[in-house]
C-alpha cells in the first residue's frame, strides 16, 4: 500500500512540475519572467524602425549609430544605478526620437510617429520602462 502512495504522489509532482515549466514558457517569451523589463538592441530596434518608415541605405548607419550611443549610455546609467535614471532615460529617449526624426523625410516622420504611437504606452522603441510610465498620449488634432 505505501509504495502505491508514494508512486502516485511521484508522479502528481513530475505532473506539477512539468505543469509549471509549460506554463512559464510562454510568459518567458512575452516579456514576464524579466520583471517586465525586456529591452530591445539597437539592431532589433533598427529593424523595427526600417520595418516601419523603411529607411534608405544612407539612413540606417545613421539612425544606428544614435540607437547605439544611447544604449551605452542606458547601460552606463544602469551599472552606476543613477537615482535619477528614470527622468534622464526618458529625456534621453525623447532626444533620441528628435534626433532620429532630423534625418527622416516628412512622408516617413509620419509613419515613424505611427509606430511610436503603436508602441506600448511608457516604452519606445528601446524597451524598458514600467508599463503606464511615461509621456501621456498626444491630444488628438481638432
Amino acid at each position: 500500500m505505501n509504495m502505491t502512495i508514494r508512486r502516485f504522489a511521484a508522479r502528481v509532482g513530475a505532473v506539477a512540475l512539468c505543469s509549471a515549466a509549460l506554463c512559464t514558457v510562454p510568459m518567458m517569451a512575452q516579456g514576464g519572467g524579466g520583471g517586465g523589463r525586456m529591452m530591445m538592441t539597437p539592431d532589433d530596434q533598427l529593424a523595427a524602425i526600417d520595418k516601419a518608415v523603411t529607411l534608405t541605405s544612407d539612413q540606417k548607419p545613421q539612425v544606428k549609430a544614435i540607437l547605439d550611443l544611447d544604449a551605452k549610455k542606458r547601460s552606463d546609467m544602469m551599472a552606476a544605478q543613477d537615482p535619477d535614471m528614470r527622468a534622464k532615460m526618458m529625456a534621453m529617449r525623447t532626444d533620441e526620437q528628435t534626433k532620429i526624426k532630423a534625418i527622416l523625410t516628412d512622408d516617413q516622420k509620419a509613419k515613424y510617429d505611427a509606430y511610436l504611437a503603436s508602441m506600448p504606452r511608457g516604452r519606445g522603441p528601446g524597451g524598458g520602462g514600467a508599463p503606464g510610465g511615461g509621456a501621456p498620449p498626444a491630444a488628438p488634432p481638432q
